[in-house]
């Protein structure tokens, strides 16, 4: 594959390697994954506070 400039040297990078840059989508993504790991923690907290409880009787 290679480089993809004729020099392999920083100093030809002009710009952001990726196509997402500069756009709203990596926000948007970045917020989805928040707010998911974040429910999924509050609901594995509940599964294993229930769980603890169960075992304490």
């Amino acid at each position: 594959m290679g480089f993809p400039y004729s020099e392999a040297d920083w100093a030809v990078v002009d710009g952001a390697m990726f196509m997402g840059a500069g756009g709203a989508m990596t926000g948007i993504y970045t917020a989805i994954t928040i707010v998911g790991s974040i429910i999924l923690l509050w609901k594995c907290n509940r599964v294993e506070q229930s769980l603890y409880e169960s075992s304490e009787n």
